[in-house]
C-alpha cells in the first residue's frame, strides 16, 4: 500500500445523552491510501457513518472525538473551522445516504454545483457552469445543461445520486467518503454509481473509503475491508482474505446472511414452501389492468394534458400460499400497481377480481369491509407508524377498526400472541417506535399486518433498506408466516436476490407493462427478455473473484421518460414510430415455455440493442 492520505490512530466518539454517555466509536485505527477503496462494514449501530463524520468535522453538538484523524498532514480533531472548511468539498468529499436530505431543495443543481467552485476554486458563473456541465455529463446525467436549471426533487432518486457525486468530485479530492451512497438505488443505477466511482479512483487516484451493509459492493469495489461492531473494529483484511478466510464470527454471520442470486436456498434457513398446483383457483385475478394519471406538460393555462401510463395492461393472477415477486426499476409502475389491487388508487380501465368477485367498481363501504383481508407492508416502517402511538396501540389499531367487537382485554391479548411470532419482545408493548430499531419498526409493521389473519398481503419494498443480517431474519419470518397461514403475498423489490428468495414466480415490470414472467428458477436460469437480463446482470454478487471475471449485460443510461410514448419500444426499435405522441405498436406477450411469457423483443447479442 502507497503513503496513506487518511490515517485513523485510536478514534473515541462519545455522546451525552439524557440516559448517560453513549461510546459510539471506541478506539477505531486503520488507513487508506491514494487510488485505494477500503470498505467499512458493519450493521446499523456499528459506528461506520459517526466514524467518517468524525474524518469530516462533521459530528453533532453533544458529541467529542478523541483520537487523531490524520488527512494529509492535518489533524482533522484538532482543526480550526477555517481550516475544516478549506479541506471539506476540495480536498475531502462526501457522499451522504440520502441524496434529497443532502441537496438544498430550494436551489437548483446548478446553484448548488457553482457554490462549491466559487467557494473553493474563486471561479465565476460561466466557467463554473462549464465544469458542472462536463461533471453531470462525467456522470452519465442525460441533457446536463437542462438540469442545471431543475430543482432536486424534479430529478429521480438514481439522478439525485449521481449528482452528489458530482458535487464531490467537482474540485478533484484526495480523498471520498461515500457512506452508502447506493442503498435506496435500482440494481442498474447502483450498477452505473459503482462504476463511475471506481473509474473516477483508476482515473484521478482518489482514495475512497466506502461505508455499505451490502457485502456484494464491498465484492465489487472494495480492496481491503474494514468490520465493525458495536463501535469496534472486530476484523480487517484484504478483500479476497474476508470473504474466502474469515476469521471472526460476525464476519462469518455477514456473510452468510447476504441474499445469493446465485443460492436460492441455502442450509439453516426456512425453505420456501411448495408452489400451488396451477389447478388451484386464484384468490386475485387481474385482467389488463391500467392506471394513467393525466399530467400538463405544456405549463400555464393554455398547457396541454398527457398521460402518465403507470400501469399499462397488465395481466396476473395469484393463488393461496403463493408469492408473485415484482422487479423492475424505480418508475416501472411496481408500487402503482399494488396499490391499484388494493384499490387504494383508482384505475384507468381492467379488472381485479378477489375471490371471483369483481371488485374493479368496489365502492369504499365494500372495500373497507374487505380491508381485513387484504394488507400491505410499506417500504418506510418509521413513515407508516404514527410517532405518537406505542407499539402496542399500533399493532391493536387494526382491530379497532375491523374487530370493533372485541373488548380492549381481548385486543391486548391478541397483541401480546403476534408479538412473539414476529419476533418481537412483548416487552416493548409500551415503547414508542424512535426507540426501535429499523428492524424491530418493520416487525410492528408486518404484526399489523398479520393481525387481522389477512389473506393476501402486499410487501412493498419492505426489507430494502434493513441491514442484512435483520434482512434475512425478515425474509425468514415471512416464509414462516406464509406457510403457517396459507398466505398469498405480492412482494415488490429492487433486490433480485431477495426475490428469488421468497418468491415462486416472478414478474417483471418495464414502464408499467408486464416484459417476463415465468417461475423463480426458470427466469434466474434461463431469462429471454434483454431487460430481465441486465437486472440480474447488475446484482453484486458477494465474491470477489467472481465479481473481477464476470461480464455484464448493461442498460445505458436512465429509464426514458413515461410521458414518452416510445419509451416502452426501447426493445423493440424496429415497430417504433419515432414520434413522442404517436400511437405505438403494444409487445405482445408470447408463451416460450409453460407458465414462461415473454415480450416481443429484438434481437440482441450482449449489451448489444441496450441502449436507450
Amino acid at each position: 500500500m502507497t503513503t496513506p492520505i487518511l490515517t485513523v490512530r485510536d478514534l473515541k466518539v462519545e455522546f451525552d445523552t439524557p440516559d448517560g454517555t453513549v461510546q459510539a466509536v471506541k478506539g477505531t485505527n486503520f488507513e487508506v491510501a491514494a487510488g485505494e477503496c477500503l470498505g467499512i462494514v458493519g450493521e446499523s449501530g456499528s459506528g461506520k457513518s459517526q466514524t467518517v463524520l468524525a474524518a469530516m468535522g462533521l459530528l453533532a453538538d453533544n458529541s467529542t472525538a478523541t483520537g487523531s484523524v490524520i488527512f494529509d498532514g492535518t489533524d482533522m480533531l484538532s482543526a480550526d473551522t477555517k481550516t475544516l472548511r478549506d479541506i471539506r468539498g476540495d480536498k475531502m468529499s462526501m457522499i451522504f445516504q440520502n441524496p434529497l436530505t443532502s441537496l438544498t431543495p430550494h436551489m437548483t443543481v446548478g446553484a448548488q454545483m457553482r457554490e462549491v467552485l466559487k467557494l473553493h476554486k474563486g471561479m465565476g458563473t460561466e466557467e463554473a457552469n462549464k465544469v458542472c456541465v462536463d461533471w453531470l455529463e462525467h456522470v452519465r446525467i442525460p441533457e446536463a445543461r437542462r438540469r442545471m436549471d431543475q430543482f432536486p426533487h424534479e430529478l429521480s432518486g438514481g439522478m439525485r445520486q449521481r449528482v452528489m457525486v458530482a458535487i464531490a468530485m467537482l474540485c478533484g479530492p484526495k480523498l471520498l467518503l461515500a457512506d452508502e451512497p447506493t442503498t435506496a438505488l435500482d440494481v442498474t443505477v447502483q450498477a452505473q454509481v459503482l462504476d463511475l466511482m471506481d473509474e473516477l479512483k483508476r482515473e484521478t487516484g482518489t482514495g475512497i473509503a466506502l461505508i455499505t451493509h451490502d457485502m456484494g459492493v464491498v465484492a465489487r469495489m472494495c480492496d481491503r475491508v474494514v468490520v465493525m461492531r458495536h463501535g469496534e473494529i472486530v476484523e480487517t483484511g484484504s478483500i479476497d482474505d474476508i470473504f474466502y478466510n474469515p476469521q471472526h464470527d460476525y464476519t462469518k454471520m455477514l456473510l452468510e446472511a447476504v441474499p445469493r442470486i446465485d443460492q436460492p436456498n441455502r442450509e439453516g434457513r426456512p425453505s420456501l414452501g411448495k408452489a400451488p398446483d396451477a389447478s388451484v383457483e386464484p384468490i386475485l385475478t387481474a385482467q389488463d389492468l391500467k392506471v394513467h394519471f393525466p399530467i400538463n406538460v405544456g405549463g400555464g393555462l393554455f398547457g396541454k394534458t398527457k398521460p402518465l401510463k403507470a400501469v399499462d395492461g397488465v395481466s396476473f393472477d395469484l393463488r393461496p400460499g403463493e408469492t408473485l415477486g415484482v422487479v423492475g426499476e424505480s418508475g416501472c409502475g411496481k408500487s402503482t400497481l399494488a396499490r391499484a389491487v388494493l384499490k387504494l388508487v383508482p384505475q384507468t380501465s381492467g379488472t381485479v377480481a378477489w375471490m371471483g368477485r369483481d371488485i374493479s367498481q368496489a365502492d369504499r363501504k365494500t372495500m373497507n369491509a374487505l380491508r381485513d383481508d387484504l394488507q400491505i407492508v410499506f417500504q418506510d416502517p418509521m413513515a407508516s407508524l404514527d410517532p405518537r402511538m406505542t407499539i402496542g396501540n399500533s399493532i391493536a389499531e387494526p382491530l379497532t377498526v375491523h374487530a370493533a367487537h372485541l373488548s380492549k382485554t381481548e385486543r391486548e391479548a391478541k397483541v401480546a400472541e403476534i408479538m412473539p411470532r414476529v419476533g418481537l419482545d412483548p416487552a416493548l408493548i409500551n415503547r414508542y417506535p424512535h426507540e426501535l430499531s429499523g428492524g424491530q419498526n418493520q416487525r410492528v409493521g408486518i404484526a399489523r399486518a398479520m393481525i387481522l389473519d389477512p389473506k393476501l398481503v402486499v410487501c412493498d419494498e419492505a426489507v430494502s433498506a434493513l441491514d442484512v443480517s435483520v434482512q434475512a431474519q425478515v425474509v425468514d419470518l415471512l416464509i414462516e408466516l406464509q406457510k403457517e397461514f396459507d398466505l398469498a403475498m405480492i412482494f415488490i423489490s429492487h433486490d433480485l436476490s431477495v426475490v428469488r428468495e421468497i418468491s415462486h414466480r416472478v414478474m417483471v415490470l418495464y414502464l408499467g407493462k408486464v416484459v417476463e414472467i415465468a417461475g423463480r428458477e426458470e427466469i434466474y436460469e434461463d431469462a429471454r427478455h434483454p431487460y430481465t437480463r441486465a437486472l440480474i446482470s447488475a446484482v453484486p454478487a458477494p465474491d470477489p473473484k467472481a465479481e473481477r471475471s464476470r461480464v455484464k449485460v448493461k442498460l445505458e443510461g436512465d429509464l426514458p421518460s413515461p410521458l414518452d410514448t416510445r419509451a416502452p419500444l426501447r426493445f423493440l426499435k424496429s415497430k417504433l414510430i419515432d414520434d413522442a405522441d404517436a400511437d405505438q405498436y403494444a409487445p405482445k406477450l408470447i408463451e416460450v415455455a409453460p407458465g414462461h411469457m415473454v415480450a416481443e423483443h429484438d434481437p440482441f447479442e450482449g449489451s448489444s440493442g441496450l441502449t436507450g
